[in-house]
């Protein structure tokens, strides 16, 4: 089989695991947490990163500390792309805040700048949650002048992109805060585990304590002193005093030791997928025109198809032992849990992805034969006249 994605961690890394856990160490959130926060931050290249369960925890934590830090009010208005995780959208709804989807572009996947616009200007949201789809790279030169001319707020979902660049710098370090995902199969995996990033301070120090209860245990001397006097709270009773509302979003030292040799080999894999997709545009480039790598660097998480004859496609692939998956989750808008609370939105390009869109492998352990097998059962499965109307439509 050609799976989909592959292991990041090898043998190694569970042999170093087991000779650290040989020293009998704390496995629960502690040094080696901070250790990896810090090497994290300087790949990155951001001033702060907190380590947490998951990356869907990650945005979550995004958007209540906006919330705790009185950046915003819980009844806030949150775009969200119409091509996301799950995991976009629902803490927008959990926390009580307004979701408004946004149409997809057909080039790198994310938010279609027009359709954006025309949100910003007719309902004034105060957040955008942008999502990097499969690596690629959206135009943050326009969405960042878009966010500062309509005064909203910029999130970055990089959980698919870690190492994609826009320009020289990397996705994640463009909006006011960051995720990143750490599950198996996505650039580099912890088991489970997520990060968020942020040059804030402020927000840093509040993220540190809503992961935690919305203790001070893990916050600066300076900010720890800043609650307890405002609270007037002693040292004794700072043990269980929570200045926030809180969750319990942490990881483990254990799932953050591995992390750390997982960053050793973050340049590599991200050189490997680039250059994996490259050969997948070498080859099918010319028959499907959508996916473009002209706005940077495309670590590329996995390689999208959007074709009218996706099922023929798909079966050929699966009787072939190759693992496909639909778009991502397709329309956000047509999702079941979103429909509950607000009925069908359909947006025009997202339709199209929705029901002819589809994903390919992408991953370190591929070989140009792998890639070589998948591309020629596509281009002898499809009719190349039969994407004239999408090409007429961009």
């Amino acid at each position: 089989m050609i799976q989909l994605v592959n292991d990041t961690i090898d043998n190694n890394d569970v042999d170093r695991l087991i000779d650290w856990l040989g020293t009998y160490p704390r496995l629960t959130k502690g040094p080696v947490t901070l250790e990896l926060e810090e090497k994290w931050s300087n790949w990155l290249g951001t001033e702060y990163t907190i380590f947490c369960n998951s990356g869907s925890s990650a945005n979550l934590l995004m958007l209540w500390a906006l919330v705790e830090a009185g950046r915003i009010s819980r009844d806030c208005k949150v775009v969200v792309p119409s091509v996301a995780w799950a995991t976009d959208l629902a803490p927008v709804i959990q926390l009580g805040m307004t979701p408004i989807i946004c149409d997809s572009n057909m080039e790198d996947l994310s938010v279609d700048i027009t359709h954006l616009e025309k949100i910003f200007k007719e309902t004034k949201p105060n957040v955008l949650l942008l999502v990097s789809v499969l690596g690629l790279v959206p135009d943050m030169k326009r969405l960042v002048e878009l966010c500062e001319e309509h005064n909203v707020i910029l999130l970055e979902d990089t959980c698919e992109s870690m190492g994609s660049k826009f320009g020289d710098s990397k996705l994640g370090t463009y909006g006011l805060m960051s995720s990143f995902s750490t599950y198996f199969g996505h650039h580099i995996s912890t088991i489970e585990g997520g990060f968020v990033s942020t040059d804030d301070e402020e927000l840093y120090e509040v993220l540190k304590s809503i992961r935690s209860h919305g203790w001070d245990r893990d916050a600066s001397s300076k900010y720890s002193k800043q609650l307890r006097d405002t609270w007037k709270t002693s040292d004794f009773d700072s043990l269980y005093t929570f200045y926030h509302s809180g969750f319990n979003l942490r990881s483990t030292d254990l799932q953050a030791f591995i992390g750390i040799s997982q960053i050793d080999k973050l340049d590599n894999t991200c050189i490997r997928r680039n250059e994996n997709f490259k050969i997948y545009q070498r080859e099918l480039g010319h028959l499907l025109p959508y996916v473009s790598s002209k706005n940077g660097f495309v670590s590329n998480f996995a390689y999208p198809v959007i074709h009218p004859e996706r099922d023929s496609i798909v079966k050929q692939l699966q009787n072939a032992n190759i693992e496909v998956r639909p778009m991502i989750c397709g329309s956000m808008g047509t999702q079941p849990f979103y429909v509950k609370n607000y009925g069908r939105t359909e947006l025009p390009n997202v339709s199209v992805i929705d029901q002819h869109g589809f994903y390919i492998p992408n991953h370190p352990g591929l070989t140009e034969e792998d890639i070589l097998t998948i591309t020629t059962i596509i281009k002898t499965t499809t009719d190349e006249v039969s994407l004239n109307p999408y090409i007429q439509t961009r």
